[in-house]
């Protein structure tokens, strides 16, 4: 954290407002994990139980929390592109979120200086 007493209050300020700027353009976002998985078949002499290179696949997966339970739910290709994006969208806003909490802790530090605290 860079030193409170050569920090000014307005440029937190344009800091915070450039973030939030950002944080508007972001478009929708999703949370969890995006796997692409190759699997063995329930046929014995199928060339996917020895030869891991001819498992059949790929097939896309997207798993997540909702209400303390993992979903998982299979996707296309054209499907999990989409979430690729959305899951992309959705680290940038908490990254964005992170950097906007530093800078408001920072904010509160010069205000509270500033008051006499």
């Amino acid at each position: 954290m860079p030193d409170v007493a050569s920090e000014d209050l307005a440029a937190l300020r344009a800091q915070y407002r450039d973030l939030a700027a950002r944080l508007a353009e972001i478009g929708f976002f999703t949370t969890g994990s995006l796997l692409q998985r190759r699997t063995v078949c329930g046929t014995p002499s199928c060339l996917c139980h020895t030869d891991s290179a001819h498992r059949h696949g790929p097939y896309w997966q997207h798993t997540r929390k909702v209400s303390g339970r993992t979903v998982t739910r299979r996707l296309s290709a054209a499907a999990a592109e989409l979430y690729e994006q959305q899951i992309a969208s959705n680290k940038e806003l908490r990254s964005l979120l992170e950097q906007m909490e530093d800078l408001s802790e920072r904010a509160l530090a010069l205000r509270l200086r500033d008051a006499g605290q």
